[in-house]
């Protein structure tokens, strides 16, 4: 909504908020909003984007990695990958890295949602999850064969949006299949994941 009313009233869509309170002549506007802007930035990286990688780390070695190490290494890993590169283009940030990331996953949404619905019926030992010699043995053949199949079909597309083949190489239906990434990932692993499931 923000940045459809630019449009109206610069002529252009200005879709960075940082941009767009550089059009503001008024310190206390741009103050209040700088703030707002910064304390949803860290609220919004501190709840989603650093606590599960943080565990992540910190489980993989207990001993020498706590929580806190964990967060440290998710931030100076966020810096050296230069996520401002990723949205200094909206169109390479769309079309590339969230397209690419929801093919990954809506396989693994489809994958999830056919084991507990389908193949389970909702009956999960929870505690088998986290127990390496329990009824699940930590891996799952069948998922990773799905997942790994499931995204064969978007990959021509991705190819071409990130510069490394040219339209020409694929037919044009491959192409458009990446506009659809997660719709297409979801529904080749889920039933995929359930043909494999039912034969075993």
């Amino acid at each position: 909504a923000v940045t459809s009313a630019t449009v109206l009233i610069y002529g252009q869509a200005i879709w960075d908020p940082v941009t767009l309170l550089g059009k503001f002549d008024n310190p206390a506007v741009i103050a209040i909003s700088m703030l707002g802007l910064t304390i949803a930035t860290l609220s919004t990286n501190i709840a989603a984007n650093v606590v599960a990688p943080a565990n992540s780390f910190a489980n993989i070695a207990p001993k020498k990695i706590s929580f806190k190490m964990g967060g440290y290494l998710t931030g100076i890993i966020g810096i050296i990958i230069f996520p401002w590169k990723l949205i200094a283009d909206p169109q390479g940030y769309i079309f590339r890295w969230l397209l690419a990331y929801s093919a990954l996953l809506g396989s693994l949404a489809g994958i999830m949602i056919c084991d507990y619905y389908l193949i389970r019926k909702t009956n999960i030992d929870l505690a088998a999850l986290f127990n390496p010699k329990g009824i699940y043995k930590g891996w799952n053949p069948p998922a990773w064969i799905a997942f790994t199949i499931s995204i064969l079909p978007v990959i021509p597309g991705f190819l071409v949006a990130v510069g490394v083949c040219s339209a020409e190489t694929f037919s044009p239906f491959l192409i458009d299949l990446y506009s659809y990434a997660w719709f297409v990932t979801f529904i080749v692993s889920f039933l995929l994941y359930w043909i494999i499931k039912q034969k075993k």
